[in-house]
């Protein structure tokens, strides 16, 4: 296992570049082949590369991706195994999670289908509506994200991302700045009225995150652009924001707002998963693991969608291990086996049912 996921490491696929996408699948349809016996199908989705490897119809989904959100040498050295720990782009987040998945299929027969995606960390854009018809048909959908600290997923925030472009009036801004219209004090306000839409009790955040303005040190900004993140549990809850956002207007009269975006992921709800999630602390108790235990995050996932799509599922059953997306991101090597035959044999029970 360990060997397989080095192969996938050491092959960076961040997902804005679709060369390297394409690599990683095609390596992944290999490994398949040397682990399982025949290589997976490789399918083409709205111009991007899917792994899929099992029947056409299949009962039990086992959802991953392959993309990552390292630009490729951004994470040195590519791989390194210290101790129980292996270091590299991805390995964490959720090149384990697959690589556990394949070898969880070594033996089993049945309805059952891994299928890996290439953008999921830019918001599954191309593959968002193909999961949803996958989900719809399925009995199950396994997620192999990352665990968190070995615990499983089941409640994942849904997302929201908008950009507001503010347009001012442009005016020197020493000789006559009272004839301008100041876009960077227009985004001042929005950002204000942003932060205040936030809610804590329902776990509602409303982030301002990159933002940009002006074109010279002397004048008055015409133009002013603002990207916000909005995440809550709750689907009512992003309505509410969203609404309040379309909403938003000028302070100055003469300034004037161009909203774009909306939603993204809708929100994981305990509902999808809980009985999915009380039968994997069965088949673990079975095989004389400890509890798992189950946490709500604020990261979202495939599952989201797979569960918009009337899927039971559960997420979060891969990798054990911590940094995701960060500079230390690492897995414990230890756990690979364990996971792995937990996956096999939380799929088997399923199957069986």
């Amino acid at each position: 296992m360990l060997s397989e996921l080095e192969k996938l490491v050491r092959l960076e696929s961040p997902t804005q570049d679709l060369d390297a996408c394409r690599a990683v699948i095609e390596l992944a349809s290999e490994i398949a082949g040397d682990v399982l016996g025949s290589p997976a199908q490789i399918l083409e989705v709205n111009g991007r590369p899917v792994f899929w490897w099992g029947t056409k119809t299949p009962k039990v989904v086992l959802l991953a991706h392959l993309d990552t959100v390292w630009p490729i040498g951004g994470f040195q050295p590519v791989w390194k195994v210290e101790g129980n720990a292996a270091i590299g782009p991805g390995v964490f987040d959720m090149k384990a999670g697959f690589i556990q998945a394949l070898f969880a299929l070594q033996g089993i027969e049945g309805s059952v289908a891994l299928i890996a995606t290439s953008d999921e960390e830019t918001g599954s854009s191309t593959s968002k509506a193909f999961i949803k018809e996958i989900s719809a048909q399925a009995k199950a959908v396994l997620v192999l994200e990352a665990s968190l600290n070995g615990k499983v997923k089941t409640g994942r925030k849904g997302t929201s991302m908008y950009q507001i472009s503010i347009h001012g009036k442009a005016s020197h801004a020493g000789l006559e700045p009272e004839k301008g219209v100041n876009a960077t004090v227009e985004m001042g306000h929005a950002i204000l009225a942003l932060v205040n839409l936030e809610n804590q009790e329902s776990g509602t955040t409303v982030v301002p995150t990159m933002a940009r303005a002006g074109n010279t040190t002397n004048t008055v900004p015409d133009l002013a652009e603002l990207d916000v993140d909005i995440r809550s549990y709750s689907m009512a809850e992003l309505q509410r924001v969203d609404a309040a956002i379309q909403n938003l207007q000028p302070v100055n009269s003469e300034a004037r707002y161009v909203i774009s975006g909306g939603f993204n992921r809708p929100p994981l709800e305990t509902t999808s998963t809980m009985e999915l999630y009380e039968r994997a602390e069965r088949v673990a108790k079975n095989l004389g693991m400890p509890a798992l235990g189950h946490a709500s995050v604020g990261g979202a996932s495939d599952g989201n969608f797979a569960a918009a799509a009337g899927a039971a599922v559960l997420d979060g059953l891969g990798a054990v291990g911590d940094g995701a997306h960060a500079a230390h991101e690492w897995v414990d090597i230890t756990t690979l086996k364990s996971r792995s035959a937990l996956l096999h044999a939380l799929i088997k029970d399923i199957l069986n049912d």
